[in-house]
């Protein structure tokens, strides 16, 4: 059974949420990064800090857009929320956001501790009632939300403006404000009709409010933008807000006369926060009542802000109880997207549903989010940055020095880390990175993420200068004691940067780092500590097998991807190779076997790295044919490659891709393209090659080249990232045919450049996979 988080009076105890993302809305990268993303930075920091911390989110089910939306899809409220619900935690986990608890607004525990907050502020005196004129649409028969009436601005002329808000300038706004306002849902023009509400009186708890925002927000080091924001709207004079809304699906007012009406959703939604941690553990108020003991901290976007840190502390300040309070916010700004905005209606960018389908792993996505996060001003995610940051940052800097540190230990030192005698410069060294780490922590304490990784980030860097400048290479022959003190510095630096850089890159990367190291991956090994020193790897330990932490996005690579999200894509056609009634969605490409390892936890495994030339650089690929040809028999093979296939841990180690065979009655051969003629040379047969190296001819086609059907030109978009199972099921079309090709559907030719794709020596009709 999970042990619940509870409150340690001993200890440091830190309450971290992140905005609640709206509950029918696909996240997108801006949003991702904005808050559930930053928040799990932090949250995994001060957890690898030792310290006491509970994050929890949630989805923000209730209100207009949610009702609106089972209308028009015919369904409940409940099936749209439980619908999205699924969708939202699948992508946090697939981005490896780790929250300690994710719920959501419509529950029982929600009604009530909102309803009894709402009591307080009305016992208080802090609820009015008054009589507002509301836009009905005649044409509906209902009140308008406000989100669902559009209208020029009367600030800015914006004219598309929003009945609570306008996104051109920012400024709060009532519906009936306005210029030619109309319904959302039919575009009719509303009329005006009065209804009664409920009222935060706002300017009653001015003064209580302003003195908990002087003091917290510089105790609390709130970011600019958020002190911005929050004084822009005491600036502009605090006014009643509205707190009541004529729906059905929401908290409803425990109040006779309001019993048709809830409560707005931007009252209800903040309450969330204290609902999702009761339904986590009964001791919520330990968390939520306990500011002695306990520290808050919130992650959001700006648009956010006032509602936590004016509407929702007035709210907290008005029931006249005892809250933890807000301490510190962190507020970005927003992140666009190449030259415009996210848009899911015209398909413009990458959404959470999106990036896993992209083939690129987490760790690279959390990366470049992070290092782009909007902190003081927009950003924009561009395809061209993405590639270069991962090909120059990751895989040339981080993904260079992990790997070349293993790779050395391994080949000189049978993977055991030797002892060590340190001389000036391995101390100097030593003295700078630990520098850097006393750096990171005061950057990371103060919760300056972007500037946390950069420094993070100059710690491999100074690994690699380490490394250039003693280069343990050149002393192996002359002084292998002095190469061995390098390579226990540099794998202590090793293991420091999985534990800097998880809170960036999440565990699914530091793992892969602990593997190579071989040390676990548990809560206590995966601490940042207070110094660096060289008990991290002790003298004696034998690491693991190195293995590439990184692949290359090629420029073709970017380009396809730029063109895939530039919009419109969620109409095209299916980017698949299609003859007749049938669809090949199988991305293969000609590679070429550089290393051959056999897998030290399988007899039936080798683990190849198969470089696919400026298309896809050196991947990692697991194969099971160990038993069907020796070490030599592969090394330089060319072969054909499964592109498209999502990456999976086989026996502990990463594969990047499939290295295909044709099979029958038990005798396998590897496909490939070299040693046979070229279109139309139909009846050359290639059983003399079985079992040789590729002599390779004048036409044989460069690694990376993709196979196609007969020529057919493959579409500028890649094709959609397969399972192993759905890789099964497409490959049943693939055979050999009676002159050694292989063949699709039973007649039309695969070709690599001009050369046919055949099964070097498999008999007739033997299955490709």
């Amino acid at each position: 059974m999970e042990t619940r988080r509870v409150v340690n009076p001993q200890s440091k105890n830190i309450l971290i949420t992140s905005a609640l993302p709206y509950v029918n809305n696909v996240p997108h990268l801006g949003n991702l990064v904005g808050c559930v993303l930053s928040a799990d930075v932090y949250a995994r920091f001060v957890r690898q800090r030792k310290e006491n911390v509970l994050y929890i989110c949630g989805t923000d089910e209730y209100g207009t857009a949610t009702e609106t939306k089972a209308l028009a899809e015919g369904v409940t409220p409940r099936e749209i929320c439980d619908k999205f619900f699924k969708l939202h935690k699948d992508i946090y986990d697939w981005f490896d956001i780790r929250f300690d608890y994710f719920g959501r607004t419509s529950t029982s525990l929600q009604t009530e501790i909102c309803q009894q907050i709402f009591w307080d502020i009305f016992h208080n005196g802090y609820v009015t009632e008054e009589s507002l004129e509301q836009l009905f649409c005649e044409s509906c028969g209902r009140f308008l939300a406000d989100r669902y009436i559009t209208g020029t601005c009367p600030m800015c002329g914006f004219e598309d403006a929003r009945g609570d808000q306008c996104d051109n300038c920012g400024r709060l706004l009532n519906p009936t404000d306005l210029l030619t306002a109309r319904c959302s849902l039919c575009k009719n023009s509303p009329v005006v009709r009065k209804s009664d509400h409920l009222f935060l009186d706002l300017p009653a708890l001015k003064d209580q409010l302003e003195k908990w925002i002087e003091k917290s927000s510089v105790k609390g080091d709130w970011s600019y933008n958020a002190i911005h924001s929050t004084y822009k709207w005491l600036n502009e004079g605090l006014k009643k807000r509205c707190i009541t809304r004529d729906l059905k699906w929401g908290t409803p007012v425990p109040l006779e006369k309001y019993k048709d009406k809830v409560f707005y959703v931007w009252f209800d939604a903040p309450i969330g926060y204290l609902s999702i941690t009761a339904n986590y553990t009964s001791g919520w108020k330990d968390w939520w009542q306990n500011p002695e003991n306990v520290t808050l901290f919130q992650f959001m976007g700006k648009d956010n802000v006032p509602f936590h840190t004016v509407i929702f502390p007035a709210t907290l300040i008005g029931t006249q109880r005892k809250w933890t309070m807000l301490h510190h916010i962190s507020v970005t700004d927003y992140l666009n997207y190449e030259d415009g905005k996210f848009s899911k209606s015209r398909g413009v960018g990458v959404f959470g549903n999106d990036a896993k389908d992209t083939g690129i792993p987490t760790e690279v996505w959390r990366y470049y989010l992070l290092v782009n996060r909007p902190e003081n001003a927009d950003t924009v995610f561009s395809w061209d940055d993405f590639a270069a940051k991962n090909n120059n940052e990751l895989l040339a800097n981080l993904g260079n020095f992990v790997n070349r540190t293993i790779a050395f230990l391994n080949s000189y030192f049978e993977a055991r880390v030797p002892e060590y005698e340190l001389q000036e410069l391995d101390e100097r060294y030593i003295q700078q990175v630990d520098e850097e780490l006393q750096n990171y922590l005061q950057t990371m304490e103060r919760v300056s993420l972007k500037n946390g990784l950069r420094i993070a980030m100059s710690i491999s860097r100074l690994g690699n200068m380490y490394l250039q400048e003693t280069a343990p290479w050149k002393w192996m022959n002359s002084d292998k004691n002095r190469a061995a003190t390098v390579l226990v510095v540099a794998v202590n630096i090793c293991r420091l940067l999985a534990v800097v850089l998880e809170p960036f890159m999440g565990a699914v990367f530091s793992r892969k780092i602990f593997a190579q190291l071989n040390i676990p991956h548990t809560d206590e090994t995966n601490y940042i500590p207070d110094k660096f020193h060289l008990h991290l790897v002790e003298p004696g330990h034998v690491v693991g097998k190195p293995f590439l932490l990184f692949s290359k996005i090629t420029t073709e690579q970017a380009s396809q991807l730029r063109k895939r999200f530039a919009g419109g894509q969620l109409k095209e056609s299916s980017p698949i190779q299609t003859h007749g009634e049938e669809a090949l969605a199988i991305e293969m490409r000609v590679g070429r076997i550089v290393q051959v390892e056999e897998h030290v936890d399988s007899n039936h495994l080798y683990i190849c790295q198969v470089d696919l030339g400026e298309w896809g650089g050196i991947k990692q690929v697991v194969a099971g044919i160990r038993n069907y040809f020796t070490k030599d028999e592969l090394l330089g093979r060319t072969v054909i490659v499964v592109c498209n296939l999502q990456p999976a841990c086989l026996a502990g180690v990463e594969s990047q891709g499939m290295i295909l065979t044709a099979e029958k009655k038990g005798k396998v051969h590897l496909l490939s393209c070299n040693g046979s003629g070229s279109p139309g040379d139909e009846d050359h047969n290639y059983h003399d090659v079985e079992n040789k190296h590729d002599e390779g001819t004048t036409e044989s086609p460069k690694v990376g080249t993709l196979v196609t059907i007969n020529n057919t030109t493959m579409p500028m978009v890649p094709l959609p990232i397969l399972d192993r199972k759905a890789f099964q099921n497409a490959s049943k079309l693939l055979k050999i045919d009676a002159q050694g090709h292989v063949v699709y559907n039973k007649k039309y030719k695969l070709i690599a450049g001009t050369q046919f794709v055949h099964g070097s020596g498999a008999q007739e009709n033997a299955k490709v996979r």
